[in-house]
């Protein structure tokens, strides 16, 4: 699926009797409708031939599944052959994960794998408007596989990268305060009305339904306060650069930085940390629910 975009394709031509070269083969999904059926027909025909070579599920039958006499993952040492096989089969739940999601990625959005992680500019031969902007970083670089940024507008662009950011500050603090209380927590009380102890909130998502309305109606008006109190959006400020917090949004922190270098980078750390953050808080609540 990826390697056409990346080394290129085969030369000369795919069916000469049609006039058809492997160059006019679009990636990804387009690729179904070009190919004729005569092409499909062999490739169908091959691996119901291989198929019927290994016997039609002969190796599950006779209880060793996989094992079709192809040796090339193997090892005199037994447990060295289990790591390898177990490899194996990790890899490939991981492959049939990422080819689904390419499939639906190249179906939805209309950009092939490469473009996704790369971007693709709006025309051919011209920049994108925010590619010389904080988070534009390796090995991605400049990523908008939506286009949402095509117009250039920079007011909503400033208005995404402030949501971007508060968004990514939150789950930085979300992604340790969902480990911290593996490892720590308070003593007492968390409601003296309701004797619960801190000891009795579960971990993960459990804590949900075991904090008490008052406890979440405290927690979303203190939030509210900080957000509309200390990080109000000024025009004339970078988007996330409050006039009553510091440098990374920390109220009463110090700054500005004067190094102008120092500053870029750790703002684009900022970033990339929230992010890595925001998937991170994201998959440790799916993988706990």
């Amino acid at each position: 699926y990826m390697t056409p975009e990346i080394i290129g394709k085969f030369p000369g031509y795919l069916s000469p009797s049609t006039g058809l070269k492997y160059a006019d083969i679009p990636n990804g999904l387009g690729a179904i409708s070009k190919v004729p059926w005569e092409g499909w027909f062999q490739m169908v025909f091959y691996c119901l031939f291989v198929e019927y070579k290994s016997g039609f599920g002969k190796d599950y039958k006779e209880g060793t599944p996989g094992d079709l006499g192809w040796k090339m993952l193997t090892a005199s040492d037994p447990e060295g052959k289990k790591k390898k096989l177990q490899a194996e089969i990790a890899n490939s739940r991981l492959a049939m994960t990422a080819i689904m999601a390419m499939f639906f990625q190249n179906g939805t959005v209309g950009t092939t794998v490469p473009e996704m992680w790369i971007g693709k500019a709006p025309v051919p031969g011209y920049a994108w408007a925010f590619e010389g902007e904080l988070g534009v970083q390796a090995p991605v670089g400049y990523w908008d596989p939506l286009g949402m940024s095509n117009d250039g507008c920079v007011e909503i662009f400033k208005r995404r990268r402030e949501s971007e950011l508060k968004n990514g500050r939150v789950a930085m603090f979300a992604a340790m305060g969902y480990i911290t209380p593996e490892y720590f927590r308070w003593p007492g009380y968390l409601s003296p009305s309701a004797n619960l102890k801190f000891a009795d909130v579960p971990n993960g998502l459990g804590a949900l339904s075991k904090v008490p309305f008052l406890g979440w109606a405290q927690i979303l008006v203190f939030c509210g306060m900080v957000d509309f109190g200390l990080y109000r959006a000024d025009p004339s400020r970078d988007p996330g650069d409050y006039e009553n917090a510091g440098v990374l949004g920390v109220p009463n922190g110090s700054g500005p930085m004067s190094d102008a270098e120092g500053r870029k980078k750790k703002l684009n750390s900022e970033l990339a940390n929230g992010r890595l953050a925001m998937v991170a808080i994201v998959g440790m609540m799916f993988q706990n629910g």
